[in-house]
C-alpha cells in the first residue's frame, strides 16, 4: 500500500482520496497492538498520502483531534506525526517545489499542536519508557524539519525533560540515545545561533551540565552512552563553531565547549574522539580563515592537547606483530588522524611540534608502541617542517637510519616511512643519501617491509634526481631484481618510477 501511495498516488482519481485516507486510518486503528513494523508501514502510508493529497488540509489538526483523547491510540498517532516531517523531503515522493513549500508552510503553522501534543503525552506516560522514547523521536523529526518555533521551544517542559533523562545515571540506553539524537536535532536546527537566541542559550547551558553524567558512564564503562555525549558535545561545538572562532572564551563562545571535546579524547577507545574529528577540522578551516595570530594563540593550547591525545590512540597494541595493518578500522582511523593532524598543525607550528614529539623519544625509553605512534605522526607532518637551519630533522635522520635490525617490525615500517618524507631533508643534506639508500635496501629485503621502503625509494629519487647518478648503477641493479621483492604492483611500478 505505502509503494503504490508512493509510485502511482497521481493514478486514483480524485474524489477516492477520501475513502482511501479514512480507509487508511481505520485501518491503522484496528491493527495499533500489532507489530510495530506495520504500524510503522502504515504510518509512513497516511504520512505519503496527506504530502500528496492537497485537498486535506491541517491533516495534523486532524489527526490531533481524532486520537489524542484515546491513550490506546497515541502510540501510532506519534508515528504518523514521527515520519511525517521525514517524509516531507523523500525522493520517492512526486511532488512539486511549491507544493513542499505549502506542506512546511502548513507544518510550521501547526507544529504547536504537536508539541502541546507532545507536553499531554508526557504527563500521561510518566516513566513509561517506550513512550518517552516515541516522544524524543516525534519532537526530533520537527526539530530536523526546522519548523519549531526557537522562542517557544524554549520555554518547553519537553527540552528541560530531555536534558534529565541524559543527566540520570538509571536512564537505559535506548532512551538516552533516543534524548541524544533529539538534542543534537535540536542543536543542527539552530545554526543560525543568532537568530534562535532563546533556545540557543538553553540548549548551550544544557549540554554544559551534562559533564559528571559523561564521567559516571566513563565510570561504568558504558561505551554506548559515552559515544552519546560525545555526539551531543560534538554537535554543541558545530553548532557555536562561529562565536568560539569570533568570541573565544566570551558568551557562547567559551570554551568550555573544547574542554568538553578534550575530555572525550581522552577516552582509551579511539572510537570515542573519532566523532569529533570533522569539528576540529572545521575549527582548523575557520582559523586559517581568520589568519589572526592572537586568536590562533588562544586555540594553540587546545590543539596540543588533542595533538598527544590522538598520538596516544595511534599506539598499536603492545602485543600486536609485524607491520601496522592500514586496511582495517583502526588503520584508517589511524589515516584519518594524520589527515586531521596535517591539517591542525599551523596553529602548534610543525617546527616546535616536530622537535617536541621527537625530545619524548631522545629522552625518554619508551615502549615500542609509544615509539612508533610518535613517528608516526612525525611522519605525519615532517613535509611540513620549515627545512631552514633546523638541525632536529638531520638529526632525526641520523637516528632513524641507524636503527638496528632488531627493533619491532612496526618500529621499522614507521620509521621508512618517516624516511620517505624527509626526503627533502636528504636533498638538502646529500651526505646521508648513502646511508639512507643503506637503510632503505635493508627493509626492500624484507617482505613485510619491501612496499614501504619501495615507495620512500621513489620519493628520494623523485627529490633528489641531481644527487642519483652516483647510485645509478646500485639503483639498476635493484630494478633488475624487481621480481625477487615481495612488493605490491603499486609499489612496483611506484619503484620503478623513481
Amino acid at each position: 500500500m505505502k509503494m503504490k501511495i508512493q509510485t502511482s498516488f497521481y493514478e486514483l482519481p480524485t474524489d477516492s482520496h477520501a475513502s482511501l485516507r479514512d480507509s487508511l486510518l481505520s485501518h491503522i486503528q484496528n491493527l495499533k497492538d500489532l507489530s510495530p513494523v506495520i504500524v510503522t508501514q502504515l504510518a509512513l502510508a497516511i504520512a505519503d498520502l496527506a504530502l500528496q493529497m492537497a485537498s486535506w488540509k491541517g491533516c495534523v489538526q486532524t489527526l490531533v483531534e481524532k486520537y489524542s483523547n484515546d491513550v490506546t491510540s497515541l502510540p501510532f498517532l506519534l508515528e504518523i506525526l514521527t515520519v511525517l516531517p521525514e517524509e516531507v523531503h523523500s525522493r520517492s515522493l512526486r511532488i512539486g517545489a511549491n507544493r513542499r513549500t505549502e506542506i512546511i508552510e502548513d507544518l510550521a503553522y501547526y507544529s504547536s499542536t504537536v508539541v502541546s501534543l507532545l507536553v499531554t503525552c508526557v504527563e500521561k506516560a510518566g516513566n513509561e519508557e517506550k513512550m518517552l522514547i516515541k516522544i524524543f523521536r516525534c519532537l526530533g523529526s520537527w526539530f530536523n524539519l526546522g519548523v519549531l518555533d526557537s522562542t517557544f521551544m524554549a520555554n518547553s517542559k519537553l527540552l528541560s525533560l530531555l536534558f534529565e533523562v541524559l543527566q540520570q545515571d538509571k536512564t537505559s540506553s535506548n532512551l538516552h540515545e533516543a534524548a541524544s539524537d533529539c538534542v543534537c536535532s535540536a542543536l543542527y536546527a539552530i545554526e543560525n545561533v543568532e537568530t534562535n537566541l532563546p533556545l540557543a542559550l538553553q540548549l548551550f547551558q544544557g549540554v554544559l551540565t551534562l559533564e559528571s553524567a559523561y564521567h559516571m558512564a566513563v565510570a561504568r564503562e558504558d561505551l554506548d552512552k559515552v559515544l552519546n555525549y560525545c555526539r551531543v558535545f560534538t554537535e554543541l561545538c558545530e553548532t557555536f563553531l562561529d562565536k568560539i572562532v569570533c568570541t573565544p572564551g566570551q558568551g557562547l563562545g567559551d570554551l568550555r565547549t573544547l574542554e568538553l571535546l578534550l575530555i572525550c579524547a581522552g577516552h582509551p577507545q579511539y572510537e570515542v574522539v573519532e566523532i569529533s574529528f570533522n569539528f576540529w577540522y572545521r575549527l582548523g578551516e575557520h582559523l586559517y580563515k581568520t589568519d589572526d595570530a592572537v586568536i590562533h594563540s588562544i586555540f594553540k593550547a587546545y590543539i596540543q592537547r588533542l595533538l598527544h591525545a590522538l598520538a596516544r590512540h595511534c599506539q598499536l597494541d603492545s602485543d600486536h606483530e609485524g607491520v601496522p595493518e592500514e586496511t582495517d578500522d583502526f588503520g584508517e582511523f589511524r589515516m584519518r588522524v594524520s589527515d586531521l593532524v596535517k591539517d591542525l598543525i599551523f596553529l602548534v607550528g610543525s617546527v616546535e611540534c616536530f622537535a617536541q614529539l621527537y625530545a619524548t623519544l631522545k629522552d625518554g625509553n619508551p615502549p615500542w608502541e609509544v615509539t612508533e605512534a610518535v613517528l608516526f605522526i612525525m611522519a605525519s607532518i615532517a613535509k611540513s617542517v620549515d627545512q631552514e637551519n633546523n638541525p632536529t630533522l638531520v638529526e632525526v635522520l641520523e637516528g632513524v637510519v641507524r636503527l638496528p635490525e632488531s627493533v619491532h617490525t612496526a618500529v621499522r615500517y614507521t620509521s621508512i616511512e618517516l624516511v620517505g618524507e624527509m626526503s627533502e631533508v636528504v636533498d638538502r643534506n646529500p651526505q646521508f643519501l648513502d646511508p639512507v639508500l643503506g637503510y632503505l635496501m635493508k627493509g626492500l629485503c624484507d617482505r613485510r617491509l619491501a612496499s614501504a621502503a619501495a615507495k620512500a625509494i621513489h620519493n628520494i629519487c623523485s627529490v633528489c634526481r641531481d644527487h642519483m647518478a652516483q647510485h645509478f648503477s646500485g639503483l639498476l641493479e635493484i630494478a633488475r631484481a624487481l621480481d625477487s621483492f615481495a612488493l605490491s604492483p603499486e609499489a612496483a611500478v611506484g619503484l620503478l618510477k623513481g
